[in-house]
Order: structure tokens, then sequence, then C-alpha cells
């Protein structure tokens, strides 16, 4: 039987806790499952920000997409995110991934570590985490192989990308079943999940695709729009291309950023 969908929206900045709390309302009036906070520094702090949204809401999942997990002590960690789950009445979920912009660490003044010492700082945090928050559920976003298979081992959500690892025809499928070949018999129970980085804005069909070629500057608009992450359309075309990776490829939990509240929360009207 197919998993129900879930939505998030990913919050990175605001102005005010009034507009910041407005915002929150209304993405839980137009059926969002999900508020998440990624941890860049620049942008809004992830606790604070999601405890600020715990106190205006009564049904939205807290999360971050994602923690730098090299950011933080375990313990210390635990403990925020322990207050967060109290102040929501439970409504905590865990992101985490390993950190990956090294000027981002020079302007923390923490070493940045080698990306192998990244991942299996990810993997001490997560297990961690697992053993003092059991009830809270936990991603982890990656596209590596190593990344994935921690996630496939500790995490009840697993972040993809889709992006391309190996040289095959449908990278996204490649990645599914690596987890599942990871998870083995926990893959059933597994919500998998993809960050939308593109979509039309209100009365449009084609997207803005400004952030995803941020992550993909050699690719050309045409191999962008190709990527899995990126929608076009109509909000009825939208909702049918989700449906379709939920069909294929088994992706039922969808994260959108912000600014695109209004049109995303006429897919969902599609959908449910």
């Amino acid at each position: 039987m197919a998993k129900d969908f879930r939505f998030g929206m990913s919050v990175r900045f605001f102005k005010s806790r009034s507009r910041l709390q407005d915002l929150a309302k209304r993405a839980e009036d137009a059926g969002f499952d999900i508020i998440c906070v990624p941890d860049h520094l620049g942008a809004a702090a992830p606790i604070p920000t999601l405890t600020t949204v715990a106190l205006a809401t009564t049904k939205l999942k807290l999360s971050m997409y994602v923690l730098n997990s090299a950011f933080y002590k375990p313990a210390l960690l635990s403990r925020d995110l322990q207050a967060l789950e109290v102040l929501s009445d439970g409504r905590l979920e865990i992101g985490l991934g390993t950190g990956y912009v090294r000027e981002e660490f020079d302007a923390a003044e923490l070493p940045y570590p080698s990306a192998r010492a990244r991942v299996d700082y990810l993997e001490h945090m997560a297990k961690y985490l697992k053993e003092h928050h059991p009830n809270s559920p936990m991603l982890i976003a990656g596209n590596g192989d190593r990344v994935l298979t921690i996630a496939a081992r500790h995490a009840d959500l697993i972040g993809l990308t889709g992006s391309k690892v190996k040289d095959v025809e449908d990278p996204m499928a490649e990645r599914v079943e690596f987890v599942r070949n990871a998870a083995g018999e926990r893959f059933d129970a597994l919500e998998l999940n993809l960050a939308i980085t593109a979509m039309p804005a209100v009365g449009e069909s084609a997207p803005d695709l400004k952030l995803t070629r941020m992550y993909a500057p050699d690719l050309t608009d045409d191999e962008i729009l190709a990527q899995r992450s990126v929608l076009t359309g109509s909000p009825r075309e939208m909702a049918d291309t989700l449906s379709g990776y939920r069909e294929k490829y088994g992706l039922t939990c969808f994260t959108v950023q912000d600014n695109h509240l209004e049109n995303f929360a006429k897919v969902i009207a599609e959908l449910r």
C-alpha cells in the first residue's frame, strides 16, 4: 500500500516574530505537515526559529533541513532538542547532514574536517540522538554511498537529491535502490524525501532556476529542468508529477521553499 504524502516548507529568513508566526500559521492552514529550517551561517538559527513556530502552531512538525552535525557536540545539541520536544508537545523531527560549506566552518572558527571525518561524525551524532530522542523521527539527507548507508541504518526519513553518482540513466532510481539494499528489512518503514529546488510562481508554468543553478552551475537549463527536484507546469501537472514519483520511486515527502507556499498549497490540494 502506498504511503500517504507529507509536505514540508523550508524557512531560511524572517524579519520579525509576528511575520514568522503568521507564515507558519498560513502553512499549517494550507496543509503543510512540516516546517523546517536549514543550518547555515547568515540565515535563521534553527532551534530558536522552530521554537517560535512551535508556540504559534498546533499540528506542524518541526524539523531541520538539515543540521550541520559537525557544528555541534551531541550532548549539547540533545539538550536544545529536548527543550524543543517539550515546548512543541512532541512535534520534533530531527534533521541531520554532514555540513559541506568550508567558508562557514572558517567563519565559525572551527576546523574543516575531511569528508570521511564529517561522515564518521554524522554517524556518531545519529547514534547518540537516536538513543536520547527515541520518539523523535530522524531525517538524514545526502547523496553519497556512505551517508545513505548511515541513513538507511539509523534514520526514519531519507533525504534524497536524485543527483547522479554513477553513470546511469535514472539517478533517482539508482539511489533509491541503493538505500533499499542498505536498509534491508528496514526499507518498507522508511519515508523517502525530496527537496524541491525550483517550481513555478503562481500563474506561471516555468520555474525560476536560480537556486538550482547554485548547486549545479555547470548544467544547461535543459539539464536542470530534467532533474527530479525541479517542477514545471500547473498545480495539477505538478501534482501528477509527484504522484508519479510516489509510484515509481516511493517518494512521499516533499519540501519546498517558503516563497512557494501559495502555489504549492494548490498542489497539496490536488493530492488530498
